[in-house]
């Protein structure tokens, strides 16, 4: 059972002015997808050697153009050979069992990437009863019916897979229906769809979430099935939020490879499109126009939406009537322990939602950036703090909670030593268990889980951040283990102007803020951070032996800034 959606998503939200939609989107995207298509008939008069998904996405350009009357290309058979090249290569590096090789060897996964937008261009061929188009017609046929036999049959490594390939198969099954299509969806629907009460899929990734969202909204289309859309606007109202002014969305909860990267909102401008206008949605709607103010949209979305647009009218249909968007509101996500605060152009992310044990892997929520904050044009990337406990590296916390006005972030981490096994646990040859040591630094052959402990040394670290109006004051406290370096890291983006910071000896990208306020800026807008703190240059070791172990690092680009001290440690650092 779906849960219940609620549509009130701007409630108790201060709104901005109106936004004002750009006229004429429509001929817009299709002098968008023209000249895209001037590109790619360019591209193929070279031979087509490496198999990519943007083939799917070209092939599509090329029908989206062929097909709509306002095209300077409408049913020009100058487009025929370029769509005829492509789909030839396709059938090319096919294999035996339907599925390409790329991105994983035989992926049904990535195959059904592909399928999706070959299958919309083929869908508005089939339109057209024009000589000129059977054959490629027939070979996009033999290619997709062939690949269908492979995702009917084919599994799947990760969550949002099993919905990639579900909404693949139920987009060949719109064009070349067979029973078999629609079963294997249903096997897979089978298993549930997970959206937890905030609105994250299981991967709680920006990428993903944005891929299951299309998943989920073509099967709900294409096999009416509109429960299925659900899902979709609990996690697109949720998507909002997760977003910086310039479109830009946090990823710091994700358990996917973006927890370190960055994914814009662009992306998502068709979902919100589709159903402010299916369910005349105003929220929804005010995103939509506000995407479409996004720099990048010409570039990003028009170019890769005609095919869209053609196949499914209700999204060339004009947005209901809608109200601003918030810019001013503080929500707190429990479900990954995520903060979002914004005050107009200025925004701070908290997060604490590491999923522990803390073990470094695909598919786990890792990331040590527990505070970000952006000024318009100023970003701090990330805050982090690491100590010289024990090499466990950098502060990752456990949950994130709120007190009164402000959010606590904390962590306790007990070392220990270890005593001699008991006499009747004893092996002659010495050869015990490889196991992992009891506070999860590292592996040994130890059999540590059956050895008594002793001096067991703590270390805890509390940090609560106040905001003010767009004012953060950040209060670290780190006691126990007495004399215990620590280095408070601030990392902003790269390009910008550091002032009133020492630069280290060692490294040019690299700075102390020994006392008194720094200012970091951006084009017109300067981020303030302050009082500093210098007791020490350690920088080394700040990953932890985790890492270490294996010459692993966790820095990024960027201008670093560092406060140092021991412990026990209290400092309070205001930025704004």
């Amino acid at each position: 059972m779906l849960p219940p959606f609620s549509s009130n998503l701007f409630a108790g939200t201060a709104a901005s002015a109106n936004y004002q939609q750009k006229e004429d989107l429509y001929a817009r995207m299709v002098k968008a997808n023209d000249k895209r298509v001037a590109a790619i008939l360019e591209s193929l008069q070279a031979e087509i050697k490496l198999l990519k998904r943007s083939l799917g996405y070209d092939f599509a350009n090329l029908a989206a153009s062929y097909s709509a009357p306002e095209s300077t290309y409408y049913k020009s058979a100058a487009l025929v050979p370029g769509m005829s090249r492509i789909i030839q290569f396709l059938l090319k590096v096919q294999g035996a069992d339907g599925n390409l090789d790329f991105g994983n060897l035989g992926s049904p996964p990535d195959t059904a990437f592909i399928l999706e937008p070959l299958c919309v261009a083929v869908s508005l061929l089939l339109n057209n009863k024009a000589k000129v188009l059977n054959e490629v017609k027939a070979d996009a046929k033999k290619f997709i019916v062939k690949a269908g036999d492979a995702l009917a049959t084919g599994g799947v490594h990760t969550p949002n897979h099993r919905w990639v390939l579900s909404a693949a198969l139920a987009r060949i099954n719109a064009i070349y229906p067979d029973p078999k299509y629609v079963n294997r969806v249903n096997d897979w629907l089978g298993e549930g769809i997970f959206i937890d009460q905030d609105g994250h899929y299981l991967e709680r990734s920006r990428i993903y979430s944005e891929v299951i969202d299309r998943s989920l909204i073509t099967m709900a289309r294409l096999l009416n099935k509109p429960v299925l859309l659900e899902p979709v606007r609990k996690n697109l109202a949720m998507t909002y939020f997760y977003m910086e002014p310039n479109g830009d969305l946090v990823t710091n909860d994700s358990r996917r490879q973006d927890q370190f990267s960055s994914k814009n909102i662009l992306d998502y401008y068709h979902h919100y499109r589709y159903l402010a206008n299916r369910d005349n949605n105003a929220e929804f709607a005010a995103i939509a126009s506000l995407i479409e103010q996004v720099d990048g949209f010409e570039e990003h979305v028009l170019t890769q939406s005609l095919f869209y647009f053609l196949e499914d009218p209700l999204l060339k249909k004009e947005l209901p009537a809608f109200a601003a968007a918030p810019v001013t509101y503080e929500k707190l996500f429990t479900t990954s322990s995520l903060a979002r605060i914004r005050r107009g152009n200025t925004t701070a992310t908290l997060f604490g939602g590491v999923d522990w044990p803390l073990i470094i892997a695909s598919g786990r929520s890792t990331s040590p950036n527990f505070l970000s904050f952006r000024k318009g044009e100023a970003i701090l990337k990330y805050m982090r703090l690491s100590t010289g406990f024990f090499s466990t590296g950098y502060f990752r916390s456990d949950g994130l909670r709120k007190v009164g006005n402000s959010y606590v972030l904390y962590k306790k981490l007990e070392v220990p030593y270890y005593q001699p096994l008991a006499t009747e646990l004893r092996k002659p040859d010495g050869d015990y268990t490889l196991s992992q040591s009891i506070d999860g630094r590292f592996w040994n052959k130890m059999d540590f889980e059956n050895r008594p402990v002793s001096n067991v040394k703590t270390l805890e670290t509390t940090i609560t951040v106040t905001e003010n109006k767009g004012r953060l004051s950040i209060d670290f406290q780190v006691k126990g283990s007495e004399n215990v370096p620590v280095t408070i890291e601030l990392c902003f983006n790269e390009g910008g102007k550091l002032a009133g910071v020492t630069a280290a000896e060692d490294n040019s990208e690299n700075h102390f803020l020994e006392k008194e306020t720094g200012q970091y800026s951006f084009g017109p807008d300067t981020i303030s951070f302050g009082p500093g703190a210098f007791a020490h240059q350690r920088l080394r070791g700040l990953d932890g032996e985790m890492y270490s172990s294996h010459f692993g690092t966790l820095r990024t680009k960027g201008m670093h800034v560092y406060l140092t001290g021991f412990t026990p440690f209290q400092h309070r650092l205001t930025l704004g």
